[in-house]
């Protein structure tokens, strides 16, 4: 199955499916949990609602949507794998595809460097980026470069951040004694290895890399791969309405029909979705507001490591909490995706899926 793609700078195939995610507008809700584990994606779709019936897409590209209602409210779950790249493809072409505000919860493992114990939930009200510095000499020493550089801190949304803390806080179940930390600071690296101070047969000059950052940025309590990026493009997304001009190039992508029968009322072969240009009211602008759960696995002061059995209440907990806050969210009616043509909308089932050829 091949499609041709609409436009080489943002790649679109005809029907208006964006390139990595493989999704089109109406395919995706306005509340979005992200995370990095398949698993994890479908054990938290197991809590939506039987109706209406469940979408799931899973891309060429190794990306899965899942659509759905939690207490009648329409909730998407990606789960995008790792790192700052995926965070890219995840957040620009999720933003693409949706009208009206985007609310975003990251729900993630983590490496904590305090001596909270494993089993813990820490919501960073803001987030840093520790990365490699490629201009580093790595295999003889630099005197002039320093082998990591660190970002200033970008914030969580502080009114989503309080929202999720108080619905972990409901939801916690009784037997459950788990900490939640809502005061700190994340670091967010581009590497599981390097960045992060592990030791390995590569020469990484990062032995005192996690004393440095204990005494670089006060409150800092975990390490993982991308909260910070989600955070960044939150905040510096603006709604900057583009042209869309339409070319044909000679490319070609392999979307992936997604699992669901009977085809929205109103979907048309191609959605645009329109976005508010920087003129006008800046108050009527839709936004990205987006903040982050994260479960401590790993401690790289005692090196404890979480227990599978650890996992799964710590999972079920927290994912229920993350729907909870977003579904709970005020959003105004105005401010969301169009209900027409949408696959939390009405169903025409005499109009079965197109297959994509």
């Amino acid at each position: 199955m091949k499609d041709r793609v609409q436009n080489a700078n943002f790649p679109k195939t005809e029907d208006g499916r964006v390139y990595h995610l493989g999704i089109r507008a109406g395919e995706v809700a306005n509340r979005i949990i992200t995370v990095g584990s398949m698993s994890r994606a479908e054990s938290i779709g197991k809590m939506l609602d039987a109706s209406p019936k469940l979408f799931s897409l899973y891309s060429e590209r190794g990306f899965l949507t899942i659509t759905g209602c939690y207490k009648s409210v329409p909730v998407s779950i990606v789960c995008i794998g790792m790192g700052a790249p995926n965070v890219d493809f995840f957040i620009r072409e999720i933003r693409e595809c949706l009208s009206g505000d985007m609310l975003v919860i990251r729900l993630g493992s983590c490496g904590c460097l305090t001596d909270l114990p494993v089993g813990s939930l820490v919501l960073p009200a803001s987030s840093v980026a520790c990365t490699r510095n490629v201009d580093f000499d790595f295999v003889s020493g630099d005197p002039w470069e320093v082998p990591y550089r660190l970002s200033k801190p970008v914030s969580a949304d502080p009114d989503l951040h309080s929202a999720l803390r108080d619905a972990l806080e409901i939801t916690r179940p009784p037997s459950l004694k788990n900490l939640v930390v809502s005061n700190a600071v994340n670091a967010s690296t581009d590497s599981f290895y390097s960045s992060q101070g592990r030791q390995t047969s590569f020469q990484d000059h990062n032995a005192s890399l996690i004393d440095h950052l204990k005494a670089a940025v006060s409150g800092i309590t975990t390490l993982e791969m991308e909260t910070f990026w989600i955070f960044h493009l939150a905040a510096s997304w603006r709604g900057v309405k583009q042209s869309s001009s339409a070319v044909n190039p000679p490319l070609a992508t392999v979307p992936v029909v997604p699992a669901f029968s009977g085809i929205p009322s109103g979907t048309s072969e191609n959605v645009e979705v329109l976005l508010p240009s920087l003129v006008g009211n800046t108050s009527s602008r839709p936004v990205i507001r987006a903040a982050a759960a994260q479960m401590v696995f790993a401690s790289r002061t005692s090196q404890a490591f979480i227990t599978p059995d650890q996992v799964n209440e710590l999972e079920k907990w927290s994912g229920r909490g993350v729907l909870e806050a977003l579904t709970k969210f005020g959003v105004a009616p105005e401010r969301l995706h169009p209900i027409s043509g949408s696959v939390w909308g009405p169903i025409e089932s005499s109009n079965p899926l197109k297959a994509l050829l």
